[in-house]
């Protein structure tokens, strides 16, 4: 019997467009810390490795500019955990779907193909917005940027939900928006798609990929060679 093809999915940026709700957090904690807020463009490039570094990143563009003082790591933790309880509480006010996603999972889905999300977000918040814009049932599995000791750019986070969800690295294959998915699906050597305009201060043409889409519309094509191997 051959093995199923399994699709792991980046989430913020990829799946769903979160940066409008993930500035709304943002720039209540910053103002509440005497910080200038940012805006939506801004806000795209600091997304996707997690709320501590996307915090001590915009604090530290600040710094550079302004020659304020950098918080200390003990600030910086709690602005973070004021972070994710802020958002946590307002986590689907304006973030939505990317174009395509809902009929590409909708067709993997129809065609056997397993999934999994793999993303820097925490698990519990992950779950939560995957169940709030109702896509949660077509994964498997997801893995959060704390559910492992590690997570991307490190390949173990890709590798060890591929062991979970009991696929093969040789028959997976990863969709994601930065240089952060494409770096983790590199070092595992898993084929990369990447989704442009993604939360990154890179261009395309600088991250590393097997294939590029614009959205999800088409992608089956390109997963129908993978099929068909």
């Amino acid at each position: 019997m051959s093995q199923k093809l399994i699709i792991l999915f980046d989430l913020d940026g990829t799946l769903i467009h979160t940066a409008p709700d993930l500035m709304y957090a943002h720039n209540h904690v910053m103002e509440k810390y005497g910080y200038k807020k940012k805006e939506l463009t801004e806000i795209k490039k600091l997304a996707g490795r997690g709320a501590k570094l996307m915090l001590s990143k915009s604090i530290h563009d600040v710094a550079e500019l302004s020659g304020k003082v950098n918080k200390s790591n003990n600030v910086i933790e709690e602005m973070a955990k004021d972070f994710i309880n802020f958002y946590s509480k307002n986590i689907l006010i304006e973030s939505s779907l990317v174009t395509g996603a809902l009929e590409f999972l909708t067709w993997c889905k129809n065609n056997s193909i397993r999934m999994a999300v793999c993303t820097n977000k925490q698990e519990h918040l992950s779950i939560d917005l995957l169940k709030k814009i109702k896509i949660y049932d077509f994964f498997d599995y997801v893995a959060g940027g704390n559910t492992f000791k590690h997570n991307k750019p490190d390949p173990r986070h890709l590798t060890d939900t591929i062991e979970i969800v009991g696929g093969k690295i040789n028959n997976t294959i990863m969709i994601g928006d930065s240089e952060t998915d494409s770096n983790a699906s590199k070092a595992a050597n898993i084929p990369f798609v990447l989704v442009e305009n993604g939360y990154t201060e890179k261009k395309p043409n600088q991250i590393y990929h097997d294939h590029c889409v614009k959205n999800f519309l088409g992608l089956e094509k390109i997963v129908e060679k993978y099929l068909n191997d």
